[in-house]
This record gives structure tokens, C-alpha cells and sequence, in this order.
């Protein structure tokens, strides 16, 4: 079976670095969970590094947060459909929202179950993915801000998550020019302005983050160490907190070249024939996950001198060229990865996780 391992020490370099810069900049942050799709072992970890703030888009996940710690503030990050608003509220101290009727169904299920339920309006800055446009959001705060069991603890808005806009000064001094607007007509104090998840972070070695943006949500730059910006990984960070191992179960010298009539393959792709390569050969391993686990363009091969040739639903094809490292069936290959490739991993139920 393929493995995904956490590497234990290499997540705290990760997390003290962030939690460092955040304390330099006197912004309060939680971390993203759902990466790790609810895996008790790996959230165990996550708390024990003290972090006190989760965020996560399955309730199921933050069930298991609960079950761990009951001290850890949970956020639901995205809107909560109608039939799942009940055990929301159970386990979620925090939602984000951007729907009127949503909030006053929230609100109905806060008061059965005797509990105040925290809420940040997300504002529609450019991605056009979920937000309140600004030229409704004080009619729109004058609607629930008076509800029962129900208190507006910030703002929040989401970039780079749908259409690619990236976050800039300009749009997040706007986010806080809402804040003081909605404070000033009403006399409510909202204490967050969360405009940032892993690609805003770059604003802060630029100095160019607002001092109003003062709440953070953030997966990628703590499990990958990458500035999403430069696409690079950050000095003092680690990119490769996660990495897969997969044992080789074929391996043989065979042509680099098909044979026969080419066709679409399953995943309807059909070979293009190159054919300066006929009549030479290659080692080709074939490794123990396929399609099913992950897609081939999210793994980063460690060694460059191996290539990714394709994949079906359950095997992995490689290329060894000569086979250098002398590689035999039962050995394995690791691999690095990006974000979706980890978090399709975390999905697979035919994946072992382990920390390390």
C-alpha cells in the first residue's frame, strides 16, 4: 500500500514561522484544516501544536476537531446548505456567511440549542465566488445584526480561490473602509477584518497589508511553505511537510513506444507518437496507486531524472531511463506535492497516513 507521511518537525518549523509573523504584525490567524479531510492522527497533531483555531469546509471534519479538543474554536469556511445548518451549529463556533435567510435559519437552530454562534459576512471583492457586493452589505448587516443567538465578529473576503484576482492593498483597504462604515452607522464593533488565506500573505514582506486586515485563514503556506505569489517556497519554510511513497510492483526494459492501433484511453487521452524514439528502450516501473489516489501533474518526482509517463485508475507508469539507482520490484519512489495532490491523497481511503 502507498503511504502519505506527515513530517512532524518540519510542520512546526512551518507553524512557528507563521505563527511568529502574525505575532509581528499583531494579526490574529486560524489554520485551514481541511487538507487533511478529518484524519484524527494528523488533527491531533495540528492541536498539539497549540493552535487553538480551525478552520474546515466539512462539519464532519470539525466534528473530529471537537472530539479532540473541545476548547479549539471551530470556522465552517464556506455557506451552509439548508438541511446541514443544524449540526453546524453543533459543531461549528464560527461560520462564514453571505446569504440573509441562511443567517436567520443559523440563528432559529442557535437559540434551540441554547448557544451563540459567531458570524463573519463575507464581502464580494473581485473573485466572484462567495460575498455580499459592498453597495448592499449595510442593508444587508442591518438584517441579522439584531438576531438572537447570533453575533458579527468581522468581515472576511476571499481572492484567488475561483477566478485567479489577486489580493491588493487597494481591495483590502476597501474591506476596512466597510468596517468602520458598518461601525459608525450602527454602533456595533466588528473585531475582524479576515482578509487573508495563504496567497495574501506576501503583502506582509512587502509591508503592503493594511493595518486593518488584522485575521488570517491559512492552509497552503503552513503545510507547503509556498508564496503563492512568487511560487516559490519561503526561506526558513519547508515544502515538503507531506510526502508520498510508492512501492514499485513492475519492472521491466520495454520500448518507449506503443504498438498497435491508438485509440482514446479511459480518461480519453490518445498518444501522440514521436517517432524519433522508435526502436529504443527504457526501464518502466509501474507503482502501486493510479488515478483513483491522485493526478500524476500534482506529484513531484524527487528524482529528475525520472518522468511520470501516465496513469490508469489504480497503477502509476514511470520512466527510469537507464535505471542508475539499480531499482527493483518492492522498492519504492517518494514523491513530493502540491496542494491538490495532497488533499486528493488525504481523500483516498486506500492511502496510509503516518507521521514521521
Amino acid at each position: 500500500m502507498a503511504s502519505l507521511t506527515l513530517n512532524l518537525e518540519k510542520l512546526r518549523v512551518n507553524f512557528q514561522f507563521l505563527k511568529d509573523l502574525f505575532g509581528q504584525k499583531e494579526v490574529s490567524w486560524g489554520v485551514v484544516s481541511k487538507l487533511l479531510c478529518g484524519n484524527k492522527l494528523f488533527l491531533q497533531e495540528l492541536i498539539n501544536l497549540g493552535i487553538r483555531e480551525i478552520h474546515d469546509s466539512r462539519i464532519s471534519n470539525l466534528a473530529m476537531v471537537k472530539r479532540i479538543n473541545r476548547s479549539v474554536q471551530t470556522v465552517y469556511i464556506k455557506p451552509v446548505s439548508k438541511k446541514n445548518v443544524s449540526q453546524m451549529v453543533e459543531f461549528a463556533d464560527v461560520s462564514l456567511n453571505s446569504e440573509l435567510e441562511t443567517i436567520r435559519m443559523i440563528s432559529q437552530e442557535a437559540v434551540k440549542q441554547d448557544k451563540l454562534h459567531k458570524i463573519i459576512i463575507m464581502v464580494e471583492t473581485g473573485d466572484l465566488r462567495e460575498g455580499v457586493l459592498g453597495e448592499n452589505l449595510v442593508d444587508f448587516y442591518a438584517g441579522i445584526f439584531e438576531l438572537p443567538n447570533i453575533e458579527v465578529i468581522g468581515l472576511g473576503t476571499n481572492l484567488n480561490c475561483l477566478n485567479g484576482v489577486m489580493p491588493s492593498t487597494d481591495k483590502l483597504i476597501q474591506l476596512s473602509l466597510y468596517k468602520q462604515i458598518i461601525e459608525l452607522k450602527f454602533g456595533k464593533e466588528i473585531p475582524w477584518v479576515s482578509a487573508g488565506t495563504s496567497v495574501t500573505i506576501p503583502l506582509m514582506f512587502s509591508h503592503q497589508l493594511p493595518k486593518g486586515i488584522n485575521h488570517f485563514r491559512v492552509g497552503e503556506t503552513l503545510y507547503f511553505g509556498v508564496d503563492l505569489v512568487e511560487e516559490k517556497v519561503i526561506d526558513g519554510m519547508y515544502g515538503d511537510v507531506f510526502e508520498l511513497e510508492s512501492e514499485i510492483i513492475e519492472l521491466q526494459e520495454k520500448p518507449l513506444l506503443p504498438t498497435g492501433t491508438l485509440g482514446a484511453n479511459p480518461q480519453g487521452e490518445v498518444t501522440e507518437i514521436d517517432e524519433s524514439l522508435y526502436g529504443k528502450t527504457s526501464f518502466r516501473a509501474i507503482l502501486d496507486i493510479g488515478l483513483l489516489d491522485v493526478d500524476p501533474k500534482y506529484l513531484i518526482v524527487s528524482d529528475p531524472k525520472i518522468e511520470i509517463l501516465g496513469a490508469s485508475s489504480d497503477m502509476l507508469i514511470v520512466n527510469l531511463g537507464q535505471n542508475e539507482h539499480n531499482l527493483k520490484v518492492g522498492d519504492t519512489l517518494s514523491f513530493k506535492l502540491k496542494y491538490m495532490g495532497a488533499l486528493a491523497l488525504m481523500n483516498s481511503n486506500y492511502i496510509e497516513k503516518a507521521v514521521v
